[in-house]
């Protein structure tokens, strides 16, 4: 058999340039001039959301192995996505409510609210809810991609999982929990957490990280509302969703409590 071989890559083949640039279809006549601009930058969200998942699931992987400093490194890698997502909201509050009227109507029952992919986020990190699923058609991409999700050990469990093989004395009902509860605030947790910030540097330091990807969640959702509020104030989101009203009850909800609930016994 004859070895197959493949063209060389040009910056535009390795990167489907192409396709790229086919995928901005504005669906306003003229178009409406800022139409582009949101279609962009909420397909570069999408593309951030991928990469998060990406990122998150490898420090998954790596607290299995048991290498703290690496997960240390990647988390500080999803901080600073988090921080860019969160500037790039600046670009997005340059269109004026007017100019996002301009062509509102032509995205029908389109909402953010449909990104199967930041439900993924908000389920790897233990933010679980099944009537999300029932958002999407069995059997499409999103809906498999979110029932797995569903099903899996949150980003929490992994730390927990890690801290017991650190010997420290996690109870048992917390290793083998179910992955799809909320997750809820544990003085056991805490009091292991407290020992853990006052003698152990290294796995404090990997606290500090797992607190900075909280913040980092919770100061886009805080962004978030408040570009939407900006921008279309009390109306009903787009698809029938209760915008600004909902995403203000997500806004200062910590992911991992136990981790906020020590800090003033530090």
């Amino acid at each position: 058999m004859s070895d197959q071989t493949h063209p060389a890559a040009t910056y535009g083949s390795y990167l489907k340039i192409d396709d790229l640039l086919s995928l901005q279809q504005p669906r306003s006549a003229g178009p409406e001039h800022d139409e582009t601009l949101f279609i962009i930058i909420h397909q570069v969200y999408e593309l951030w959301f991928k990469e998060l998942l990406h990122e998150i699931d490898h420090v998954m992987q790596l607290l299995e192995a048991d290498e703290p400093h690496r997960s240390q490194h990647t988390l500080k890698r999803i901080l600073t996505i988090l921080k860019v997502m969160v500037a790039q909201l600046d670009i997005l509050e340059t269109m004026t409510p007017l100019e996002f009227l301009s062509f509102r109507e032509r995205l029908d029952a389109a909402s953010g609210f449909q990104s199967d992919q930041f439900r993924q986020i908000e389920f790897v990190l233990g933010v679980k809810s099944d009537r999300v699923l029932q958002r999407f058609a069995a059997g499409s991409r999103a809906f498999t991609a979110l029932e797995r999700r569903y099903a899996a050990p949150t980003l929490w469990d992994a730390f927990l999982r890690y801290l017991s093989r650190e010997q420290y004395a996690v109870p048992p009902a917390h290793l083998a929990r179910d992955a799809t509860a909320a997750i809820e605030p544990s003085p056991e947790i805490q009091q292991l957490l407290v020992e853990i910030y006052r003698s152990d540097p290294k796995n404090a330091e990997l606290c500090e990280r797992v607190v900075d990807l909280d913040e980092g969640i919770q100061e886009w959702r805080y962004r978030h509302v408040k570009m939407v509020e900006r921008t279309i104030g009390t109306r009903q989101g787009t698809g029938g969703s209760a915008g600004a009203a909902y995403l203000r009850e997500t806004v200062g909800r910590p992911l991992f409590p136990d981790l906020w609930a020590i800090r003033a016994r530090l």
